[in-house]
This record gives C-alpha cells, structure tokens and sequence, in this order.
C-alpha cells in the first residue's frame, strides 16, 4: 500500500457552483505533495473535505488503504491559512488547550510542547498572551499545535504566510524533517520556489477539475522543449549573433561587448545538439551549454493557459 490517501472522482457543489468536478489524486506515503491551482480552484474545498469539515456530494475519500472515517481526523493534522487562536489567551494554555483536543493528556502534552518550544528557540513565549505575538510569532504556535501529535499526514496550507526568510527557511527545514521521520505532507501553496524547493509530486487543480499530476520530475521532463541556455566567450559577438539567428531559433540574446560575453537561449529541433556544439566550438569559448529545465512556475502558467485556450 504506497498510497496514503486517495481520493476517487470527488464532486462537490455549491448552488449552482461547481467547486470539484471529479478530481481523482493519489497521495504517495512519506512524500511532500503540493497541490497547486489560482485562487478558486477548488483546493480548499478538497482539503476540507479530506478533514471532513465537508462532505462531497459524490466520489470517494480513501485514507491510509481505508474509506474515511470520522476516527481518521486523529491521524490527520491541518495548518490552514485562515489562522484561528484564541488573542486573549496565554501562549501555552493555549498550546496545551489544543494539545489535549487532540488527544494528548496533559503531561505527555506540556512534555511535547517544550520539546517543540525548545527546538524553535520559543520558550520564553509561555506566559505571554497571543496579542502580543506577531503574525509570524503566532505562525510558530500553530505549526507547533499542528504536528505535536504526530499525525500521519499532514495538511499545510500556505505555511509560511506572515513568515520573514529566516523564518520561512526554518519551518521549511522542519518540513523535511517531518517527512525524513515517516510522515506524508500535503503542501498547498501559491509560492512556487517553495514548490521547487520541496515538493517531489504536485497536482494542479484548475476551475475545479484536476489538469495535471504526477511526480515533479517527471512532468519537469514532460515539459522540456528542446531549449538550452548558452554562453558565448567571442570578440565578435554580433556578427557570431547574426550567423546563430540564421541558423538557429534563438530567444532573448545579449551581448555584453565590454566582456566578450553573448547568451542567449537556443531551441532545437530535437535533442540532439551536437550540431549546435560543433559549431559553436568553432567560432567561439563555450562557457556554459546546458539544456532547459522549465520551472514549476513556467509549468503552472503554461497549463493554465492552455486550459483556458482550449476551453
């Protein structure tokens, strides 16, 4: 069983808004899996009802090889993005109130809570109120009450809205961690260097329907056209530029004539570029030839559009 979670054809309407239109997804088991989509795409929706705060009018939710069930909610934690503590109350009773909703007692709770305050250097925040903390501050208590019960997946959604870099590089570093020990993460993000950064499988849900999956380097490959970047040591950078654009397909070239320097982009025909670098190497110092790996950003954009050009 490789699958933590799986969700078969989920439907989900509001009024005469279609919010899921069978959206089919496979959750590999201690992975980090972003789900990805504009706003309103549908992948709150989704999210909700995988915490059965919702229920989808048809399909099917399977958690850890079972349907789910009401028990399951212990085994699932949920960072959302619309945050919700309690300002007037005190950072650990706070912590400790929630510690125990979700099923720990009270001293495997306070030992767990200093654990974490300890590991994100917030142990001087115990007596303090919420109202005093920051968003980022208030960021660190929610990440905490999220995972202390070490649920078997885990649902972040936008986890480092509020946080400054620093920050932002620490909660992502836990996020590793987490999955290293054993746990499956779903990541849903607008962020897409924290895509690239984190993610091993995406999803992209788009006017509620799910258009693409898969692992991410994978569809990265999927994705690739051909191009390769390039860099050019040459005294005669123009007229090299001018023999290149007969010869070749080239997109945003430049020449920098105080350093001898040209780059540019090249698309081929197909993959093999020997042709390419026989005649480069002929007239010019090779700095730099690799091929062009699309981004998660450039994926996202391109599939969307299309979508929408299609439609």
């Amino acid at each position: 069983m490789n699958n933590i979670l799986v969700t078969k054809e989920v439907t989900k309407q509001f009024g005469n808004h279609r919010a899921l239109d069978k959206v089919s997804l496979e959750i590999p088991r201690n992975s980090i899996y972003g789900l990805l989509g504009p706003n309103g795409a549908g992948k709150t929706t989704l999210i909700r009802i995988i915490n059965q705060i919702i229920h989808p009018d048809r399909g099917e939710v399977f958690f850890d090889g079972s349907p789910l069930r009401p028990e399951h909610i212990s085994m699932i934690g949920y960072l959302p993005e619309e945050r919700g503590l309690y300002k007037g109350m005190k950072v650990g009773e706070q912590a400790l109130y929630l510690a125990q909703l979700k099923g720990l007692d009270k001293r495997e709770a306070k030992r767990r809570l200093k654990y974490w305050f300890d590991r994100l250097d917030i142990g001087d925040w115990w007596s303090r109120k919420i109202q005093e903390l920051s968003k980022g501050m208030a960021q660190k208590i929610q990440f905490i009450v999220t995972v202390l019960h070490e649920p078997k997946l885990l649902i972040f959604d936008e986890p480092f809205s509020g946080f400054d870099p620093i920050n932002a590089n620490l909660i992502k570093d836990e996020i590793i961690e987490l999955r290293n020990k054993g746990a499956s993460i779903i990541f849903s993000t607008h962020r897409m260097e924290s895509v690239e950064e984190l993610c091993e499988y995406i999803a992209l849900i788009h006017q509620s329907e799910k258009i693409l999956d898969g692992k991410l380097s994978d569809i990265k490959k999927a994705y690739k056209d051909n191009s390769f970047q390039v860099g050019l040591r040459t005294p005669d950078g123009a007229s090299l530029l001018q023999e290149l654009e007969d010869k070749f397909q080239l997109a945003t070239p430049v020449y920098d004539a105080m350093a001898k320097q040209l780059d540019f982009t090249v698309r081929l025909p197909s993959e093999d570029s020997r042709e390419l670098l026989t005649f480069l190497s002929s007239r010019a110092n090779i700095n730099n030839f690799e091929e062009r790996i699309p981004s998660a950003s450039e994926i996202f954009i391109q599939t969307v559009q299309s979508k929408e050009i299609n439609e």
